[in-house]
């Protein structure tokens, strides 16, 4: 597995009527946590679509633990949980300020043609930096 913590504050932009982050955005939160962390390891993601492959969201779930509010400080621990195929997965906890689980998450994505949106396999480029930076992921 390869992890990378991403931290930020909560927009006032992002709360609703009742103060609290409203659920659409913490998709938005996990899709910037996981370009940072593959940005940490040296691919950001604007080289894969350079590569002519992009990697839509297939699959998202999403588990609501606590809420959050306004300008909290929060972290977001992403995992590269596997890749295998066309396919690649991660994995989020969402923390606040205290250090207390307020969300989890899964997201799995698959890479495809930039222009032609079949599935294809993942930039070796992107496979080499991921073996080398964790040898244990899955990678097949």
């Amino acid at each position: 597995m390869i992890t990378y913590e991403y931290k930020f504050r909560v927009a006032y932009s992002d709360t609703d009527r009742m103060g609290t982050v409203h659920h659409s955005n913490y998709a938005k939160y996990y899709e910037r946590a996981r370009w940072e962390l593959l940005r940490n390891i040296g691919v950001p993601y604007k080289t894969i679509e350079d590569a002519g492959i992009m990697c839509p969201v297939i699959s998202m779930k999403l588990k609501f633990v606590k809420t959050t509010k306004y300008d909290e400080l929060l972290t977001v621990k992403t995992i590269l949980k596997a890749i295998k195929g066309v396919r690649i997965w991660f994995t989020y906890e969402l923390y606040n300020e205290k250090d207390e689980l307020i969300n989890e998450a899964e997201t799995e994505l698959a890479f495809v043609g930039l222009n032609n949106w079949k599935p294809c396999l993942p930039p070796s480029f992107l496979l080499q930096v991921i073996k080398k930076n964790q040898n244990d992921i899955t990678t097949k």
